[in-house]
């Protein structure tokens, strides 16, 4: 089970974004492997206070794991987390810039702030997949066909020119307190230390063509609308020998169901039945995702009333179980009604059985309310 975020970082759900940043920079400092050469375990740590921060440092992604915790991030879900494929090069060269002083924005393997290249990510592609509520209860595997950029066949990279493969370049300036020496970012290779050396027909300036390719997205069970799903490597591939491909943000639009109305792990039915059959009782099927359920309506029932179908809901997205299908019965009343039904009421309208009396077991509708989130 994967430790939480807070913990690793030894914060609070309330901790600023200041204090997340200074709780981060801490840890890496205990546990950068330069510090703790061969300590495997110590480079867990590091690779874990990383994938922490760059979680919570996002307020997006930070309020989505408060909501629903790492599940919220299963398959590389929502667009966050490194999902076991980020190495030391990866954390370094997002998150180098907090470690100020004590690594120089160096690289792993040493202190002392040496130039090297960038490892290229490829851009991230982002997709809409729709789901009925049928695919959201059971999870379901969707295959989708996008169009990514990949290397064309038979295209060659060799050793930048400009920077001579070192990913940056080295500037000296004169000023007013004496020579300065600054390193940027080589603007030939743009930090990758490699360039173009063969361009085959067809391909765009850095060797690239587009591509259709099928890919499978497992979705799990619960997921709900607006919900990203990451699905790691099958973006866009980066230019170079040393790049790496970007992701799929996988965005999770639910289709409405005909007669069930969602709400979180619960879903809600109207049942509309006749005044005869509220004051005699009867039977009504009853829609649910996995198949028709009839329940008895009992004689005397009140339009208001609320069953409950427990179980019959949607699984929780943090697997604490399905939820119920809340069944509201309508009483209808007629708009129009024959003469001989006018008759009828204009007998019983003045009988006492007719007069509303509520007792005290008749809840009112906010205690209804209460009780469908209790």
């Amino acid at each position: 089970m994967k430790k939480d975020y807070y913990e690793i970082l030894g914060i609070n759900k309330n901790a600023t974004a200041s204090e997340i940043k200074k709780a981060y920079r801490k840890k890496a400092v205990q546990n950068h492997p330069d510090k703790n050469p061969g300590d495997k375990s110590a480079e867990e740590r590091f690779k874990q206070a990383a994938e922490a921060y760059e979680i919570l440092s996002n307020d997006d992604k930070k309020a989505r794991y408060d909501q629903y915790g790492h599940a919220a991030f299963e398959n590389g879900g929502a667009g966050g987390g490194f999902g076991g494929s980020m190495n030391m090069e990866d954390i370094f060269s997002q998150f180098g810039d907090i470690f100020g002083g004590h690594f120089g924005g160096g690289s792993f393997g040493g202190f002392g702030g040496r130039s090297r290249q960038a490892r290229v990510k490829g851009s991230n592609l982002r997709i809409r997949v729709k789901l009925d509520l049928k695919d959201i209860l059971n999870g379901v595997d969707k295959k989708v066909k996008v169009k990514r950029l990949v290397k064309a066949e038979g295209v060659t990279y060799k050793t930048c020119t400009t920077c001579n493969g070192q990913g940056s370049v080295t500037r000296i300036s004169n000023t007013i307190l004496g020579r300065m020496q600054t390193a940027t970012t080589c603007p030939t290779c743009r930090g990758a230390g490699e360039m173009i050396d063969h361009r085959p027909k067809g391909s765009d300036a850095q060797g690239m063509i587009h591509k259709e390719e099928t890919v499978k997205i497992e979705i799990p069970s619960g997921v709900t609308d607006g919900v990203q799903l990451r699905v790691s490597g099958k973006g866009n591939e980066a230019p170079g020998n040393n790049g790496i491909p970007g992701d799929i943000h996988v965005v999770i639009q639910e289709i409405p169901h005909e007669n069930l109305k969602r709400e979180g792990s619960n879903l809600h039915h109207d049942l509309y039945i006749s005044f005869p059959e509220a004051a005699l009782g009867t039977s009504k099927e009853i829609d649910t995702l996995t198949g028709k359920v009839r329940i008895k309506i009992e004689e005397g029932t009140q339009s208001g009333k609320i069953l409950r179908l427990r179980g019959k809901g949607i699984e929780s997205i943090e697997s604490y179980g399905k939820g119920d299908i809340l069944v509201h019965v309508n009483v209808w009343t007629p708009k129009k009604l024959s003469k001989e039904q006018k008759e009828f009421f204009k007998k019983v309208k003045d009988d006492e059985n007719f007069k509303p009396k509520p007792s005290n077991s008749e809840k009112s509708f906010f205690e209804k309310v209460k009780d469908m989130f209790s």
